[in-house]
């Protein structure tokens, strides 16, 4: 596997690849996107306002960008480090190949203090993988509960596409 450059993350979105809306080029990085929140769940509230995220809190995002991967792409995300630094951490793996849909991240304030979580705010990063050849079955064919899906999901059974 090789991970994508900027250069090649920039192609590939302007023809509606890797994320095919809401992509802004100012987020690209050297080597890979930063994810902004479009959508922030915590205690029973969902909003597309800041949200303050209680100490010990656990909270979801639902990501601004809609992602497009093709057969031969994967993905895998980290968390921002000034989001670590003040005290959050999530727990990601792989986007699969063939994956489209918004992403839906989990996160946990383990500081102390109160954190404000606002729509539009960069929280984590995704770096592109291209294998060494497609997925002989993409997500969509493997599974796909979360195919096409928008905002926060937490139960195929219940998507919201």
């Amino acid at each position: 596997m090789t991970v994508l450059n900027d250069s090649q993350i920039i192609e590939y979105c302007l023809g509606g690849k890797l994320i095919s809306e809401g992509f802004q080029q100012g987020n690209v990085t050297p080597n890979g996107y930063d994810l902004t929140i479009d959508v922030v769940r915590h205690a029973g509230i969902e909003t597309r306002e800041g949200l303050e995220i209680a100490p010990m809190g656990h909270f979801l995002v639902g990501s601004r960008e809609f992602m497009n991967l093709p057969p031969d792409i994967c993905a895998q995300i980290f968390i921002k480090s000034s989001m670590a630094r003040r005290g959050i951490v999530g727990t990601f793996g792989f986007i699969d190949a063939g994956y489209r849909g918004n992403l839906t991240l989990s996160f946990y304030n383990s500081s102390q203090q109160p954190v404000m979580i606002e729509p539009g705010k960069k929280i984590a990063q995704v770096i592109f993988l291209r294998m060494d050849s497609p997925a002989s079955q993409t997500y969509e064919k493997r599974s796909g509960n979360f195919q096409d899906s928008r905002g926060i999901q937490t139960d195929p059974a219940k998507r919201q596409s």
